[in-house]
């Protein structure tokens, strides 16, 4: 058995954390003792938004709705048995949302075994894939807090397109969407324009915060969860966010500070095996959209397993999660974490969001903003309206053109090496794959082959879902990351209905637009175009597999 699950723990409402007190005592001051001293868990559980500073006063006054919004959550349960009820014969729940709007119902149904397709790209072969599966039994939850989501009005409009081609009339089609956003957003108006369901979310709950809002709930119990036991999870934990004891959340919040004021500002998420799936991806889009800010930050890493590279390091505070544990029981497949969290789903969304708060109280920084998300989009747009600017390879090698630093060694392998060597003791590497995460998913597999060779944590993002996710880390956070992002050919394109561009020139658009703002940042970027992408793949994986670090 791990050291790790001999020692105290602190459990709540079926919610244990292991090792939270040893992260804490061991920095050079206990970041719970300032905390309670402070009265931080009263005040938050109160939801006061003077926690985090004069200048986050008002963010925090519109965004603390998440402390006890699966309370409000509850009303929603009559319209949702309502909404099965009435698209009972729609049984294909596809979800076309990104960001806070599409990771948590996502971890839901893969952890309860429903199904649900996931919409969030704007890659034209994933697009064109969902579109051509079951369309006359699909329901489409369009969901976007903002209603501006430009991935979410591309995919709403293929799809409106796409079932208006199959012979439906514009009344019949607008029975197959289901509008998930805040009341009075250009699309709860759009919606009703198209005769679509629409059920309205919690608008004082940020996206990445609204997992227990209708954002989690209303895609979760059309794939047929029964989400009312989620919020029943929450609000047996809400019970005791007040405490200063007996507090699994603040155990975690307090680790997670005191770890990163101690030097492991980055996090290495895995799942133990013991039944929560995925978790690690809405967490990582919750850490570092709230906490990359200002210069600093912490640095979430999904890995794949306990045994992976980037699981530990100097500089990286490994945390396992995963369900309930009977008594006495530990995780097989858990490794040896620095911390451990157990419990109920509904319980850690809610146990997550407060311990990232608390840690945004001990860095100091304002959790419910993202002021640097906006950058890529701005000029995303520009891109679109006046094409991407002209580009030249370094060179090409096989089926990969690699768009290159100065100064970079000229074959594939030494490149590689090159950038993972210029990321010294502190940096970061952040993999980028503007690619189809099914069709183009062995991709994936370069981030422990990397990181391996790197000796140093690696991330891995799909474009340009981790944008609403790890960007605004990328741009706010300490500026000590190197990316290297990956693009390929679109070799069949698809119309963005009623728009002047394609899903290939909008992805592309997407891709310049965040590397000219990692640019603009001064820091390394390294591009590879793969003009084949199958073989590129294959090609880039046989390279990394041959790096030593």
């Amino acid at each position: 058995m791990s050291d790790l699950f001999a020692t105290p723990a602190e459990s709540a409402a079926g919610l244990t954390v292991h090792g939270a007190e040893a992260v804490d005592k061991a920095a050079p001051a206990s970041a719970r003792d300032a905390l309670v001293n402070a009265g931080v868990p009263a005040k938050l559980a109160a939801k006061d938004p003077t926690l985090w500073g004069p200048d986050a006063e008002a963010e925090a006054k519109i965004r603390l709705g998440w402390v006890d919004t699966h309370r409000r959550s509850r009303e929603l349960l009559p319209q949702l048995a309502e909404l099965k009820a009435e698209l009972a014969d729609l049984d294909h729940v596809v979800l076309a949302g990104m960001g806070g709007s599409s990771l948590a119902p996502e971890v839901i149904t893969r952890t309860l075994g429903r199904p649900l397709t996931v919409l969030d790209t704007t890659d034209p072969g994933q697009v064109r894939a969902a579109l051509g599966d079951r369309l006359e039994r699909t329901v489409v939850v369009v969901a976007s807090k903002s209603g501006s989501t430009v991935e979410t009005d591309s995919h709403r409009r293929a799809y409106l397109q796409a079932f208006l081609d199959a012979g439906m009339t514009e009344a019949e089609a607008g029975r197959h969407f289901v509008i998930v956003t805040d009341p009075g957003s250009p699309l709860e108006e759009t919606a009703a324009a198209m005769g679509a369901f629409t059920v309205l979310a919690d608008p004082n709950v940020g996206g990445r915060y609204s997992a227990l809002t209708a954002f989690g709930l209303v895609p979760s119990a059309l794939a047929g969860v029964e989400v009312s036991e989620l919020l029943d999870q929450a609000d047996a934990l809400a019970a005791t966010l007040a405490a200063d004891k007996d507090n699994p959340a603040l155990a975690l919040g307090a680790a997670l500070g005191a770890a990163a004021t101690d030097g492991r500002d980055k996090v290495a998420l895995v799942s133990d095996g013991t039944g929560i799936d995925g978790l690690g991806d809405w967490a990582e889009q919750l850490i570092a959209e709230s906490t990359g800010k200002a210069g600093v930050g912490i640095l979430p890493v999904v890995v794949e397993s306990p045994q992976s590279a980037g699981a530990k390091g100097a500089d990286v505070l490994s945390v396992s999660y995963g369900g309930a544990l009977a008594a006495g029981e530990v995780p097989g497949g858990g490794g040896d974490p620095d911390v451990a969290i157990n419990g109920p789903l509904g319980a850690q969304f809610l146990a997550w969001e407060y311990a990232t708060a608390v840690a945004g109280v001990v860095l100091g920084i304002d959790p419910f903003n993202q002021p640097n998300v906006t950058e890529s989009k701005e000029n995303t747009n520009k891109i679109l309206a006046s094409g991407l600017p002209a580009e030249t390879p370094s060179f090409t090698e096989g089926a990969i053109e690699v768009y290159a630093p100065a100064g970079a060694p000229g074959d594939l392998a030494g490149v590689l090496r090159w950038f993972l060597d210029g990321l010294g003791d502190e940096g970061y590497l952040a993999v980028m794959a503007y690619l189809d995460r099914f069709a183009d998913a062995d991709a994936a597999r370069l981030r422990p082959l990397l990181a391996e060779a790197a000796g140093r944590p690696v991330t891995f993002g799909w474009g340009p879902r981790f944008l609403h996710s790890t960007g605004q880390y990328h741009k706010g956070g300490p500026q000590v990351g190197s990316y290297l992002q990956l693009t390929g050919a679109v070799t069949e394109d698809l119309p963005v209905p009623g728009k002047p561009y394609t899903f290939g020139e909008l992805q592309a658009a997407q891709a310049g637009g965040d590397r000219q703002a990692l640019a603009g940042r001064n820091r390394p970027v390294l591009r590879l175009h793969l003009t084949d992408r199958s073989a590129g793949v294959a090609q880039l994986l046989d390279a990394a597999s041959g790096l030593r670090a």
